[in-house]
């Protein structure tokens, strides 16, 4: 009797030491993302939530700007923050800067740019560079987003193309809300972002990506916070997000995995 009753606490007491383990080991992981990736961070956060413990708190904002939900506002003003997902050359801004670590950087994606018209439109042809010149000349209002992509089609597309002085009434930037949502309202008769941030906006058809002459891929990549107070949960979410294992969403995203080791 008396060996039982030993027994019985010999196992609680271990028991209870695993439990006591396993909730100092949990940690809250606050990320701070853009929107090229969330689509696919939205559907695996649950999975690495299952698998460590951990429980992923979100904060979502541009990459850059000077909205107030973009990142770099969002560190400015002291929000907290472990794990940092945002346009490549942005992260080594907030490095530079001190906002975030140097070697916890991690390429994640590449990303293309798309262009979207509102569903039950006609699909304009942007086969090849001067296709889509003629469309951006024939249309009305063209939106493009105030991030990555946007900078891009404003600041270099436009000029490639031969038509940065006829954009200039036509085309506008859009901060903070999603390119798509303009275009489903009508407030734009095509669109320029990146896929994976078109896709998940109801409302739209996505035409397709820029021709090849003039795309521009676009990394998205981590880091960790110099800020971060959990570190090591936040590695293991970036890890988690660079794994195998995160593959399949990515690429259902509209995007193309970087493989562990390469560089853009």
């Amino acid at each position: 009797m008396r060996l039982s009753a030993n027994l019985r606490a010999l196992t609680l007491g271990i028991l209870s030491a695993i439990l006591l383990s396993a909730t100092a080991s949990a940690a809250e992981v606050r990320v701070m993302i853009s929107g090229g990736l969330t689509a696919a961070y939205k559907a695996l956060v649950p999975e690495f939530e299952r698998a460590t413990g951990h429980k992923v708190l979100t904060a979502y904002g541009p990459s850059m700007g000077t909205t107030t939900n973009a990142i770099p506002v969002r560190l400015e003003r002291g929000e907290p923050a472990d794990v940092l997902i945002m346009v490549g050359y942005a992260l080594d801004d907030l490095v530079k800067n001190g906002k975030a670590i140097a070697d916890s950087k991690v390429d994640l994606v590449k990303s293309p740019i798309g262009v979207a018209v509102k569903s039950g439109m006609p699909k304009p042809d942007i086969s090849t560079a001067d296709a889509l010149k003629r469309v951006l000349l024939a249309v009305k209002t063209v939106a493009y987003s105030d991030s990555a992509s946007g900078v891009y089609v404003s600041t270099e597309m436009f000029g490639k193309l031969g038509i940065a002085d006829e954009m200039k009434d036509k085309a506008r930037k859009i901060p903070a809300t999603p390119v798509g949502e303009i275009v489903a309202r009508g407030d734009a008769e095509i669109g320029f972002q990146q896929i994976s941030e078109l896709k998940p906006v109801e409302g739209i058809e996505i035409v397709g990506p820029l021709p090849d002459e003039l795309q521009k891929i676009t990394v998205f990549s981590a880091g960790i916070a110099t800020v971060s107070k959990e570190p090591d949960a936040g590695k293991a979410l970036i890890k988690f997000l660079a794994s195998p294992t995160a593959r399949t969403e990515i690429v259902k995203s509209g995007m193309d995995p970087i493989a562990a080791g390469t560089t853009n």
